[in-house]
């Protein structure tokens, strides 16, 4: 097994941030560093991460969670600020955010010891859609959105062609629908900056065909096996 999907098999991270583990020499295979991509794991073989054994895990945990804002999606922080794992209080496996959400944004999120499933439901080839609702200030006339729809230049690369539908304008405030197959940093939130709006409220409803119901702010529940079926085959 290569080394990258036998870490994300131990439950450490998805296998493109177990790469990272490889390349900046934190892993050793019998006790010699290793960072060559192309290394294989084999029967008997000892792996460790900092010095510590890592195993593959027998049974996965996979978990749905209602982000609050306040929260960064990382294990940890060097800046102290809480995490989505402060949130989940009754699992001691090593377990990780898929994807991110912003401090400032809030809605699902999916935790888990997967590493093969959230290289899938991160990795950009599979464009698993990702369904927003964005609140912004004021009016927004149709050549703008039309403008986000057909895709913006963030970084020198133009975004994919997405879906946005306006849900209401009520009280100086739009409500939009947002459908977006990427993953790119503060995405939908630098979207409507291009077009001098600001987004105040930024909530993820759904991954795919994968919703978020029945759970306040900072709750979470396993995922049930046909959720979990789901995500393996999207």
């Amino acid at each position: 097994m290569r080394i990258n999907k036998y870490l994300a098999e131990c439950g450490l991270s998805s296998r493109r941030k177990c790469e990272l583990f490889v390349k900046d020499g934190r892993v050793k295979i019998n006790g010699k560093i290793i960072t060559e991509l192309s290394t294989d794991v084999r029967d008997g073989d000892i792996v460790t991460v900092d010095d510590n054994k890592v195993n593959p895990i027998k049974k996965h945990i996979y978990i749905m969670l209602n982000k609050p804002k306040g929260y960064i999606c990382s294990s940890s922080d060097e800046h102290g600020r809480k995490t989505v794992l402060d949130l989940i209080k009754d699992h001691d496996e090593r377990i990780f955010p898929v994807g991110r959400l912003d401090y400032d944004s809030e809605g699902l999120l999916i935790l888990t010891t997967d590493g093969d499933l959230a290289n899938r439901i991160t990795h950009p080839r599979n464009e698993i859609p990702k369904t927003y609702i964005a609140k912004v200030e004021g009016a927004v006339d149709d050549e703008a959105i039309n403008k986000l729809r057909n895709g913006i230049i963030l970084d020198g690369e133009k975004t994919k062609k997405c879906r946005i539908k306006l849900l209401e304008f009520k009280n100086g405030m739009s409500r939009f629908e947002v459908v977006i197959s990427e993953g790119r940093n503060r995405q939908v939130r630098r979207m409507f900056e291009s077009i001098n709006k600001e987004v105040v409220f930024l909530k993820r409803v759904a991954i795919g065909d994968l919703k978020l119901s029945g759970l306040n702010r900072g709750e979470y529940r396993d995922l049930y096996p046909e959720e979990i079926n789901y995500l393996k085959l999207v």
